[in-house]
């Protein structure tokens, strides 16, 4: 017996079922774990926690899933805070000589 192809011909394209992100604008998620706490004030305890992160050099993005807040929020209350988000263990950029040579390599 041979099979026939119905189900094949009834599906449509995977970008135009529903829920696909293609083709769309905006968030992928209703409720997406960085901004469930967005607009809510920040605690004591969480801006504790904030410091103790930055000093161990997190990234904003990891930041931003623990305290479940958006990056941009997280960058804000940092520098309202004062509290540097930059990495401490990066050396400086600009550490060659003041003439601009490269070193030689033997």
């Amino acid at each position: 017996m041979a099979r026939t192809s119905t189900k094949a011909s009834s599906r449509t394209a995977s970008w135009k079922r529903p829920g696909s992100p293609i083709g769309r604008r905006g968030p992928r998620k209703a409720n997406p774990k960085y901004k469930r706490r967005s607009r809510e004030p920040w605690t004591p305890a969480e801006v504790k926690q904030l410091r103790a992160l930055a000093k161990q050099n997190t990234p904003t993005g990891v930041l931003s899933l623990k305290l479940q807040r958006p990056p941009a929020a997280i960058r804000s209350k940092a520098q309202r805070e004062g509290i540097s988000l930059r990495p401490t263990n990066r050396s400086p950029y600009s550490r060659r000589r003041a003439t601009g040579q490269r070193r030689k390599r033997a």
